[in-house]
């Protein structure tokens, strides 16, 4: 689509999606904003603490359980985590700080698996780790590009096994996630009713794809919209002063330019999400990404077009 045209469509649809400019701008000396998640209707805070960078398997040099306390201390009440994050040493990693503060934290994780049985142990596994009996969000991770979307939602598919254990109430919410192909997100979301999606929004290239082939049919659907890769994915390529890759490995985003870690939150944020997924790796990043998400001005269009020009 040609990309006045898009910008235009796009902002008459974020018109009609409840996300109004003063949700969209909000901004507080004392809390994190909160952003509805789509028709769940429920506020989650605009930044999230992602749960592949910092939630490693000891020794790291700062300790995991306190950089999750610290969060929710100082204002992030989102967390992420899957299984497949550190062979679950993450969701352990939560469960531990979990265990007493459980009602501060709207709490998400996934399952890697594709069949009904699979997912039902892959969730119950979770919850133990979690040291919780429920979830805000359970979501499919990791959608690729070859993905055989019909299987989803056999009956012994992990579409179904999501239905059920939401009809249970094990999880609120049920979501997607992937950032290999925007056309299998895009038909993912027209195929299956998920109440949310995660995938990935930064200025590269390669990402605009997705911003403009999959966000317009989730806002359609009034799904809670979320980001990942802000940073690019990986160590963080595309944050100063990271070293950048340009390698091409899936796990990162090749840009010839780089940007600040406050310029990319607040790019992600200009955009009509509900939430920021961020990996930490520090408790020195998660204060400069709360100031990002607290203090600064998401992105306006002409400034995100600038950012994604010097990155293109």
């Amino acid at each position: 689509m040609e990309r006045r045209r898009f910008l235009g469509s796009l902002a008459a649809v974020v018109a009609g999606s409840g996300l109004s400019k003063a949700a969209l701008g909000a901004e507080s000396a004392k809390a994190l904003p909160r952003r509805k998640l789509g028709k769940t209707g429920v506020e989650v805070t605009c930044l999230a603490l992602g749960g592949v960078v910092g939630m490693q398997r000891p020794p790291v040099e700062f300790n995991s359980e306190e950089l999750a306390n610290a969060a929710i201390d100082m204002g992030i009440h989102y967390f992420d985590t899957a299984p497949a994050y550190n062979k679950r040493q993450s969701e352990t990693n939560y469960g531990r700080v979990l265990a007493t503060r459980r009602k501060e934290v709207f709490l998400a994780t996934k399952t890697g698996d594709r069949t009904y049985d699979g997912t039902m142990r892959s969730v119950e596994e979770s919850l133990k780790l979690l040291q919780t009996d429920h979830l805000e969000l359970l979501q499919i991770h990791g959608l690729g590009a070859k993905e055989d979307l019909e299987r989803l939602g056999r009956e012994d598919g992990v579409y179904t096994a999501l239905l059920k254990l939401r009809e249970q109430r094990v999880t609120r919410f049920i979501g997607v996630t992937g950032h290999d192909s925007a056309d299998v997100m895009r038909r993912a979301i027209e195929m299956y009713e998920f109440d949310t999606i995660l995938t990935t929004y930064n200025p590269t290239e390669k990402r605009r794809l997705f911003i403009e082939k999959v966000l317009p049919i989730a806002l359609k659907k009034n799904m809670g919209i979320q980001c990942m890769k802000v940073m690019g994915g990986g160590n963080g390529a595309l944050a100063k002063p990271n070293p950048a890759k340009n390698d091409g490995a899936s796990n990162h985003d090749d840009s010839p330019g780089q940007a600040s870690p406050e310029m990319l939150i607040r790019y992600a944020l200009g955009l009509p999400v509900s939430a920021a997924i961020v990996g930490m790796g520090s408790l020195e990043q998660l204060k400069q990404n709360i100031h990002a998400a607290r203090d600064l001005a998401p992105l306006t269009e002409a400034e995100r077009k600038e950012l994604e020009n010097k990155m293109a």
